[in-house]
């Protein structure tokens, strides 16, 4: 279960990756459907998804550090990491203007990562079942903050978060270069086929992932748009 060479036979869009899939929906749902009679235990959930956006992300580098697999490559730099981050931060201290960024990069985001994960083991392996639950808690911990603790997020707020997270991005793109990784996947797609195998290579690459990053923006906060027009209304 621990191994590094064990287990690895995931296959995309498995039983088991199908019902992992089903599962996060069916969670999310009743995350949101149920949220009034959810709403007394805030605090336990609150403190839930910290604790294990923290396990998450400590357990991994001990994985790696006792399988002799880590390298610089595996430093927490990578989208989800940094959207992980910013979700702990917030649970420790509110932020409006860290909200605007999570909420994009924490949304949609780790759902197409479950959708068409980079992973090689298979369930019940510690990857598979760490991979699948890390996502899957910063989707719900930007939909608690969304739901439980009323952050709402402004139209201008998608071409600012945009701006922002190319301004990040600029850094990790030399650090790839320098330390010939692959953070934020800027020096190259995924190794496993993921959604990021279709995006052509070179400039085509980096073309494809700006627009794909402004339809994801878009298609994101078009949900939060309703929610605010609805809720202005009443």
């Amino acid at each position: 279960m621990f191994s590094a060479e064990g287990m690895q036979t995931f296959e995309l869009f498995s039983a088991s990756h199908i019902a992992t899939l089903v599962l996060f929906l069916l969670l999310t749902s009743l995350l949101v459907v149920f949220r009034r009679k959810l709403r007394p235990y805030r605090s336990i959930m609150k403190w839930t998804f910290f604790a294990i956006l923290v396990a998450s992300e400590v357990s991994h580098q001990i994985w790696l550090l006792a399988t002799h697999q880590w390298e610089v490559g595996e430093l927490p730099l990578h989208l989800c990491s940094i959207s992980t981050f910013i979700c702990i931060f917030l649970f420790l201290q509110p932020s409006k203007k860290a909200f605007y960024l999570v909420f994009f990069t924490g949304l949609l985001p780790p759902f197409l990562s479950i959708v068409t994960p980079e992973l090689f083991h298979e369930f019940p392996h510690y990857r598979f079942l760490k991979y699948f639950l890390h996502h899957a808690t910063i989707t719900w911990s930007v939909l608690y903050f969304i739901i439980f603790e009323g952050y709402r997020v402004p139209r201008k707020a998608v071409g600012t978060a945009f701006l922002l997270l190319n301004f990040i991005a600029v850094p990790i793109f030399f650090i790839n270069l320098l330390l010939e990784t692959n953070y934020f996947y800027l020096a190259n797609p995924t190794e496993s086929t993921t959604i990021l195998s279709f995006f052509g290579s070179g400039i085509q690459y980096y073309v494809t992932l700006e627009i794909a990053g402004i339809i994801v923006f878009l298609i994101t906060y078009l949900p939060m748009a309703l929610l605010m027009k609805r809720e202005k209304s009443h």
